[in-house]
Order: structure tokens, then sequence, then C-alpha cells
């Protein structure tokens, strides 16, 4: 068991970096913080739609994995027998 929890640790702290590093390379869509920084610039430049898409994919796949892995870690925590 202490295996599964190591492993779902990792798989945890990988996710959560590449979860923040995908977000942060979407497009920016409103008068937000994206704009203060130089993000409205970017409209012309920005990426095509089917790009997009596919991050988009990638993300939401990626918080999935990063959700199952939490919740199997508390479900472990919880019933883990000392």
């Amino acid at each position: 068991m202490q295996v599964l929890e190591f492993v779902l640790q990792v798989l945890t702290g990988v996710t959560s970096v590449l979860l923040t590093l995908l977000i942060l390379l979407h497009k920016g869509r409103g008068g937000g913080l994206s704009d203060m920084f130089g993000g409205g610039m970017s409209a012309a430049v920005g990426s095509s739609g089917l790009a997009e898409r596919n991050l988009n994919r990638f993300t939401i796949v990626l918080a999935l994995i990063w959700f199952i892995s939490i919740v199997a870690l508390g479900l472990i925590t919880k019933f883990q027998v000392i």
C-alpha cells in the first residue's frame, strides 16, 4: 500500500506542475491580469483554433488525472490501518 501511495503522490506532483504550465499556455480571454501584462497584444498573434482545442483537451485530461489521484490519495489516507 505504501508503494501505491508513493506512486500517487509522485503522479499528483507531476500533474500539478504540468497542469499549471498548460493553464498558463492558454490564451487570455478578457480584461484580467493577462491584459495588464501584455496579454491583449498577443491577440493578433494568438494560436490557431485547432491548437487551442488540443490544448483544452490536454488540460481537461490532465485535470481529470489530477483529480482522480487526489481522490485516491484521500481514500487511501482515510482507510489506512496503522
